[in-house]
């Protein structure tokens, strides 16, 4: 399972035996893979900024999450077709992330636990807000520039009514710069093809004889040039809606298709010129904004910590790593019933759902006995 349980318990010896009774029962019933996971002693401050950064916390790690899944995201847009690469592109620190989660040590260059924890969290806020502008931008320069290659290249898809000529048509295809003759192209079922041969050149008068021919088929029909005069054109246009033939609108301007196939290799060429750099840019942000958002995670076992056990600092950090997504029922019965003492009144309350307490409103998901955060890497898969 990409899911892992972040708890702590005091550090006295009571519960350190506690813990080890619950490292002793989850691997006998094989529910969880459980690690130490170590947290650096922090300058506390005040409790009042504590409980202020425990309101700050939950804000970052949710905005951090939010970061870390569009980033990965947009690796996925930006390598379409390499898709099935996706995950070797992931890594934080260069390992996957699971192995980054499960062996995770406190960078104290990048955040040094001898500053004020206000500041540790300031960094961390500062430098994903920096990760998603940046985000912002370069993914919005790629789009813009998929945007309009792919608008392009539908223009050559679809039918022949629809789609652009410019690519199958060729200057040879036209009789150009006549004061009176001038090339139509008109689209033919294909079951009437020997009826067109048969007809075009008396559906109106003025028209060249064997001045017909085919440059291009769908599934559904051709599509032929017709010379004729330039009188005859509405005449012509009708005669051959009648007999089922449609004329394609198309002026030939060699300058316009010129353009157009330029702008197609320019944008190819642009797309290309910024993948490399884009995904290089993701991939190391990405590990970036992974690696912090851990270290949030360690923050917020640190402050709930001493805010929920007092000072001084004393508590363990344990990680879990559920075997399957079965055990998670009874692995969670087992931490109730394990870490109870810590808060007899709560842990009743949820080892036993049909005990109402009055004035007392817990639920599974709002409060556990002891510290408890959730780290869920299965949307990144």
């Amino acid at each position: 399972m990409s899911e892992f349980w972040l708890i702590s318990a005091p550090g006295d010896k009571e519960n350190l035996q506690a813990l080890e009774r619950m490292n002793t029962v989850t691997s006998k019933s094989n529910l969880s893979y459980n690690t130490k996971f170590t947290i650096p002693d922090f300058k506390v401050g005040t409790l009042d900024s504590l409980v202020g950064l425990s309101d700050e916390l939950a804000k970052l790690d949710i905005f951090a999450e939010s970061l870390i899944r569009r980033m990965a995201q947009s690796v996925v847009e930006v390598m379409e077709d390499a898709k099935g690469k996706v995950q070797e592109n992931l890594l934080a620190n260069g390992v996957d992330l699971t192995s980054f989660v499960t062996h995770f040590e406190w960078d104290m260059a990048k955040y040094p636990a001898k500053q004020p924890l206000v500041s540790v969290v300031d960094t961390l806020a500062k430098q994903l807000a920096q990760i998603e502008t940046d985000l912002k931008s370069r993914t919005a320069a790629y789009n813009t520039l998929k945007t309009n290659l792919e608008n392009l290249e539908k223009k050559s898809m679809g039918n022949l009514f629809t789609r652009t000529l410019s690519d199958i048509v060729s200057k040879e295809d036209f009789v150009l710069d006549s004061e009176y003759l001038i090339t139509l192209l008109v689209i033919v079922p294909k079951p009437s093809y020997v009826q067109w041969q048969k007809t075009y050149e008396s559906l109106s008068d003025m028209v060249v004889p064997r001045s017909t021919k085919l440059i291009a088929e769908d599934k559904e029909g051709g599509l032929f040039t017709v010379t004729l005069f330039r009188k005859v054109i509405d005449d012509f246009k009708t005669k051959a809606k009648e007999n089922k033939f449609t004329v394609r609108e198309f002026y030939y301007d060699e300058k316009e298709i010129k353009r157009e196939r330029e702008e197609m290799t320019r944008l190819l060429s642009d797309k290309k010129q910024q993948y490399g750099p884009l995904l290089r840019w993701l991939k190391v942000n990405f590990s970036e904004a992974f690696i912090a958002w851990i270290h949030i995670k360690a923050l917020r076992v640190f402050v709930e910590s001493v805010l929920r056990y007092g000072l001084p600092v004393n508590f363990q950090a344990v990680l879990l790593r559920p075997h399957k997504k079965s055990c998670t029922k009874r692995l969670r019965e087992v931490l109730n019933s394990v870490f109870r003492h810590l808060d007899e009144v709560a842990a009743a309350s949820i080892l036993d759902a049909s005990v109402e307490i009055p004035g007392l409103q817990l639920s599974n998901q709002d409060y556990f006995p002891y510290v408890y955060f959730h780290i869920d890497l299965s949307l990144l898969d």
